[in-house]
């Protein structure tokens, strides 16, 4: 995939610019001023594992880190970990992260090398093309999980219900690398032996598409809830991988509740 060599290079170009962006007045210089920390939990419903075809109950958290500007028009709990150096309204751009966790070798898995905890690192973009439309790019690589790189787009239409009550949604779609579909969809040698899973050396392509909404409740001002749904059909490497056609399912689902809380500061 030429477009995944030249990630790194974009990656370097952005993060060489960073230090202009940090240079300003005062003792601290970019990182006066107002800040907002958003924390947050999501509790759901997905596949037992990425294209398994059991499901169970599992968390993860939601994090993003900026400096203060015009207020956000649209924030999403499929956002990632994020640190916004460009924050101006309509243009949103910076750092973003994301926690894996450790997958083991049990059930439809057994036989298979467990992939390690870790976690994406890289960065995003985010516009809105119309007033109720977002849309938002992440480019991620992997920390010692996979050593490949992933990239998801997604955009979202919008509509206040009610001052408080917000209706959103939209289509996705995920990119990866063929470090990343190894780690997850590969099957070797050694562990299609000790699986009974045919042999798999997957390449890089288009990962998933899908569509995904959800219902979000202002509860106060800097409190939120949300209710959503979200839907993806695995494509390409991942869904020809042995495991996914032999003990998985391309159709996955999740459904959930989330809910956040804002915190402002001054530096």
């Amino acid at each position: 995939m030429r477009s995944v060599r030249a990630i790194p290079l974009v990656l370097a170009i952005f993060m060489l610019g960073t230090p202009v962006a940090l240079a300003g007045e005062g003792a601290l210089g970019w990182l006066s001023g107002d800040w907002y920390l958003t924390v947050g939990a999501t509790g759901m419903v997905a596949p037992n594992f990425e294209g398994g075809k059991k499901y169970l109950l599992g968390a993860q958290p939601i994090i993003s880190l900026g400096k203060a500007g015009p207020a956000a028009r649209f924030t999403s709990r499929n956002d990632n970990i994020s640190l916004a150096l460009i924050d101006d309204g309509s243009v949103r751009a910076g750092l973003t992260g994301k926690f894996l966790f450790f997958r083991d070798s049990d059930d439809e898995l057994k036989g298979l090398d467990p992939v390690r905890w870790g976690g994406e690192a890289g960065g995003f973009f985010e516009f809105y093309p119309l007033d109720w439309l977002r849309a938002r790019a992440e480019l991620r690589h992997g920390i010692r999980a996979h050593n490949g790189f992933v990239a998801d787009i997604a955009a979202d239409a919008f509509y206040d219900v009610t001052p408080n009550v917000r209706i959103s949604g939209g289509p996705r779609v995920s990119f990866a690398s063929s470090g990343y579909f190894d780690a997850y969809y590969g099957v070797n040698a050694q562990e299609a032996v000790a699986s009974g899973l045919s042999e798999y050396h997957p390449g890089g392509g288009v990962k998933s598409t899908g569509v995904g909404g959800a219902v979000t409740w202002k509860v106060t001002e800097p409190m939120t809830a949300s209710l959503f749904g979200e839907y993806s059909r695995l494509m390409g490497p991942a869904a020809d991988s042995s495991l996914v056609r032999e003990r998985g399912d391309r159709n996955q689902f999740t459904v959930g509740v989330s809910t956040t809380y804002r915190f402002d500061f001054s530096m």
